[in-house]
């Protein structure tokens, strides 16, 4: 991965709490590409058990996975447009769906690694696989469907006065679908 910058350090004021870098308390997760892969290293906190002490936590697994791939998703926007992450007019993307299927418990003593290949790209959508392995042994795979959302999504005073996150990817959602592009 070399001098690479992180997407998640090339989006400005992303404060997800997965893959914000101005989020001090979130997960942080790092994403670059290796060719045409997005991969991320993420080295799990004893906080993120599960109920048993030694399994990572599903839930971590889930947020990991889909910050991943919606920065995957980001990246590959500007990277078509010929941009660097962060320059001229913001690109963003939201979850439109994610289906994680767990094969086998996650050891939570050592580093996960993440590799998101894109499967289609429609001109508002982005369907991604991912998957997720703990020293070389597969522990969860999932399908991502990322949609494009408007710039107006990130700012909690858009013109149509919706101020919460749910009404405004419902907005964003059906926005897309409108356009004949929707999962």
């Amino acid at each position: 991965m070399g001098a690479q910058r992180a997407f998640q350090d090339m989006l400005p004021a992303n404060h997800c709490w997965g893959c914000g870098a101005d989020n001090e308390a979130g997960l942080r997760v790092k994403s670059f590409w290796e060719g045409d892969e997005a991969v991320c290293r993420f080295q799990p906190q004893r906080h993120h058990m599960a109920g048993p002490t030694h399994v990572l936590n599903g839930g971590i697994i889930s947020t990991i996975i889909d910050c991943h791939c919606i920065c995957t998703s980001i990246a590959a926007a500007y990277r078509a447009e010929g941009r660097e992450i962060g320059q001229g007019d913001r690109i963003w993307y939201a979850t439109a769906s994610l289906n994680v299927s767990f094969k086998r418990p996650t050891p939570i003593d050592q580093p996960v690694e993440l590799r998101a290949v894109i499967t289609e790209v429609g001109e508002r959508r982005t369907n991604l696989t991912c998957t997720l392995t703990s020293d070389g042994r597969e522990c969860a795979v999932a399908d991502i469907v990322a949609v494009r959302v408007p710039p107006a999504w990130l700012n909690p005073s858009q013109p149509n006065g919706s101020s919460d996150v749910t009404s405004r990817s419902a907005n964003a959602k059906s926005q897309i679908e409108k356009q004949g592009e929707g999962p």
